[in-house]
């Protein structure tokens, strides 16, 4: 997705990685609400919940990208570039 050569550590790797094991966790309980037959708007509750669990995933990368990466960029003299992958990046989300 990204042709980004550089590595460097973000502020809330864990705390993301964290969330998205317990999303995959919670999805893995609504995918066993189904094949149970519970009624749809107890499932449509708990894929509320999923999606809200990802968007707090969402943020803290997002976070990570606004502290880290693009304030690097901007003391490398990359600042457009990283400005046109995190407009890029968002475009996708958003969709």
């Amino acid at each position: 997705m990204s042709d980004d050569h550089s590595t460097h550590p973000h502020q809330h790797t864990k705390a993301v990685a964290d969330q998205l094991a317990r999303t995959a966790g919670h999805v893995t309980s609504v995918k066993r609400m189904i094949e149970a037959g519970r009624p749809c708007a107890d499932v449509l509750v708990q894929l509320t919940a999923v999606r809200a669990a990802i968007d707090r995933a969402s943020r803290l990368v997002l976070e990570d990208h606004v502290e880290s990466c693009l304030r690097g960029a901007a003391s490398n003299g990359m600042a457009d570039d990283e400005w046109a992958r995190l407009k890029e990046a968002l475009d996708t989300f958003i969709r």
